[in-house]
């Protein structure tokens, strides 16, 4: 006898309704299907470095690439040789010392360093202090991980630095983590010595795990500084570093994290159920990349500083306002007052000038009276953006 079908009928895991399609993957959807439709969009929304790595990284990648011992399988916690690079470069331009051995673990991306920090240290129901406005991820992944998230604001008038007196205002039972991001993403604002030394005490009084994610301290910024330089960080801070934007190298997924050595263990437990290790030449490379000089860098930011240059002329363009002292590869602007919000702004700009902006609204509610222009983008594209701007 056949059996009578019944209407297959699945359902996602609760965690994906906490999160959405991630802004980027759904705009640039669209603004491909205006380029098929001849529109020519330049886009100025996203921060993909278009300048290449060194020389000296691009021919360790050959040279390792062609022996045939070389791509296999590769140990969790990379090899030995990118971790002394990364403990050097440490060392050269942030003046902290990291045993390679136990207190770095490369990464393949700092994006999967949030997640793995998470599911490391998070139960379901532990708080979460993320910053508003803030990198995406941090509150994405915290649903994934079916964490509390307690917001904590960044205004332009505390120089986008954590307000410390609201903090101690606020119901801290239960929060087990706090994630900031200095040089910041999307304000740009620089890190000091005092911001650090105030959010690593603390986190020491509160028992609250600091993780910094660090990956803007090569841009347009003349003092690299890492948390972990302030004395005691070591014990209740993670710092995350990547290659991409400091060595453009967005598409490799060259990042590490540093942190004491039983929490570098507990995140390698969870690291080691989810990858299985980096390619080996592209490993050496970035080793390569590693010893780039401090004229490498000097010269990355001279071109920088010229499209910087023409991002501000956009800005005034547009009657935005912003802080010329900002770091990074963006520039943060805040919208004149009779514009409705950013979002408001950057469709305009996408629709009738075909330029692709950041509204601020993604990075959270105090971003959305701001916009964001990338820097990756040549000036030539630049200047063609800042035409067409001011013909709308």
């Amino acid at each position: 006898m056949q059996k009578e079908n019944k209407a297959f009928n699945a359902v996602p895991a609760k965690r994906v309704n906490s999160v959405s399609e991630y802004y980027f993957s759904g705009k640039l959807k669209e603004v491909a299907e205006m380029n098929a439709a001849g529109k020519k969009v330049i886009n100025l929304g996203v921060g993909s470095p278009d300048l290449p790595p060194s020389g000296q990284t691009i021919q360790a990648l050959r040279t390792h690439a062609l022996n045939a011992d070389e791509h296999g399988y590769q140990p969790y916690v990379g090899i030995p040789e990118l971790r002394k690079a990364f403990s050097d470069w440490y060392k050269t331009w942030y003046n902290v010392a990291l045993d390679p051995a136990t207190e770095i673990q490369p990464l393949i991306g700092s994006k999967e360093g949030v997640l793995h920090i998470s599911l490391a240290f998070l139960n379901p129901g532990d708080g979460v202090l993320a910053p508003n406005p803030g990198y995406p991820a941090y509150r994405a992944v915290s649903n994934l991980a079916e964490a509390r998230i307690v917001s904590y604001d960044l205004c332009e008038e505390l120089d986008w630095y954590p307000d410390f007196e609201a903090l101690e205002e606020k119901d801290l039972s239960g929060v087990k983590l706090m994630w900031i991001n200095y040089p910041n993403m999307p304000t740009g604002a620089k890190a000091s010595r005092e911001l650090f030394e105030k959010t690593v005490s603390f986190g020491r009084r509160h028992n609250i795990i600091i993780a910094n994610d660090n990956p803007y301290s090569f841009i347009l910024n003349d003092e690299p500084l890492s948390i972990l330089s302030i004395p005691g960080a070591l014990d209740c801070c993670i710092e995350l570093n990547s290659m991409s934007k400091s060595h453009n190298m967005p598409g490799w997924r060259m990042a590490m994290l540093a942190s004491n050595a039983q929490f570098v263990q507990w995140i390698l437990k969870v690291k080691s159920n989810i990858d299985s290790g980096q390619f080996k030449p592209m490993q050496y490379a970035a080793v390569e990349a590693l010893k780039a000089p401090g004229e490498w860098y000097a010269g990355m930011n001279n071109v920088y500083r010229g499209r910087r240059g023409i991002a501000g002329e956009i800005m005034r363009a547009l009657g935005c306002t912003y802080d010329d002292n900002q770091a990074g590869m963006f520039l943060w602007g805040k919208i004149p007052p009779d514009i409705k919000n950013g979002e408001a702004l950057a469709d305009k700009l996408l629709y009738e000038a075909n330029v692709f902006l950041t509204p601020g609204f993604i990075f959270g509610s105090r971003g959305d009276r701001y916009i964001r222009i990338s820097l990756c983008c040549n000036e030539e594209t630049l200047r063609e953006a800042l035409q067409r701007i001011k013909r709308v």
